[in-house]
């Protein structure tokens, strides 16, 4: 009778109690967070050389009036160890810098090699959680203890200097080259083109003077590379097809010419003293475009 008590109650005995360990966890930083950012805890599943394996995940979900477990996964770093990744994210705003806890709980596990197992504690953390607009000094919203996660490298700045000293010489010298170029190019066209030889010689010349009416001749002359006249029009387009646009205003030139030098010309016949320099310019024009 006694032995049948005996296993009646340790039958109704209850379970042992795990024993609760502090578990190995990397909490989040502890500054640099605005509502609605997210932050990680990591809970390592290692421990004696054995795997840890949680009986059951925390659940996802609001923990307090500040976090809200965003997603638990488990992963594998580098070295094959097991962790338990929990995302938490921010949820509110706070009117200035606020000191917030993102409260402890317990894990449940189980060995790989079927030993019991403590139940994990995972302790509470602090962390600083900044309003989106800061008010006051940096002194007074704490963000002068900020820092960045990590140092920007240096960036060399000499070779970058030195490229744009090359850049900018050859930039200044391919400048002073083509004005160069442009100069001694308009200097050439007046001293060997025939029409800007002659616009240059009637500027020395009154309106009225023959002379001007002989410089446009002799350009035309050198444009032919003959004697032009009137008869002979025709081998000056040959010559010069370019000049075609101006025929009806170089026709009248040297049907006014034959008038000045050689004729009688009437009050209705005399020629346009203007007509040289301007029916020149013309020609100038259309010489310059034909060089190009």
């Amino acid at each position: 009778m006694f032995a049948c008590a005996s296993l009646a109650e340790a039958d109704a005995a209850p379970p042992p109690t795990r024993a609760i360990t502090y578990a190995t966890v990397q909490q989040p930083r502890l500054t640099g967070y605005f509502v609605g950012d997210l932050l990680t805890q990591r809970v390592l599943l290692q421990r004696d050389g054995q795997t840890l394996t949680p009986a059951t995940l925390p659940p996802t979900g609001r923990v307090n009036s500040w976090f809200e477990r965003h997603r638990v996964t488990v992963a594998t770093d580098g070295a094959l160890q097991h962790w338990l990744v929990v995302e938490y994210q921010i949820l509110n705003a706070p009117p200035k810098l606020t000191t917030i806890t993102l409260p402890a709980w317990q894990l449940t596990v189980s060995s790989s090699a079927g030993a019991p197992a403590p139940t994990l504690r995972i302790p509470s953390a602090s962390i600083n959680v900044a309003p989106l607009s800061l008010p006051g000094s940096p002194e007074q919203v704490g963000t002068r203890d900020l820092r960045p996660d990590r140092l920007p490298s240096v960036i060399p700045t000499a070779p970058i200097r030195r490229a744009i000293a090359l850049s900018a010489s050859a930039l200044a010298l391919t400048l002073i080259a083509w004005i160069g170029w442009l100069v001694w190019r308009n200097r050439r066209a007046v001293a060997t083109q025939p029409f800007a030889r002659a616009l240059r010689e009637m500027r020395t010349l009154d309106d009225h003077e023959p002379g001007a009416w002989q410089a446009l001749h002799r350009a035309f002359d050198r444009t032919a590379g003959r004697v032009i006249q009137s008869a002979t029009l025709p081998m000056l387009f040959e010559r010069a097809p370019q000049l075609a646009p101006a025929r009806a205003q170089i026709e009248k030139f040297f049907a006014q010419s034959s008038l000045l030098f050689f004729g009688t010309a009437t009050a209705n016949d005399r020629p346009t003293a203007s007509l040289p320099r301007t029916l020149c310019a013309d020609l100038l024009r259309i010489e310059r475009r034909h060089e190009r």
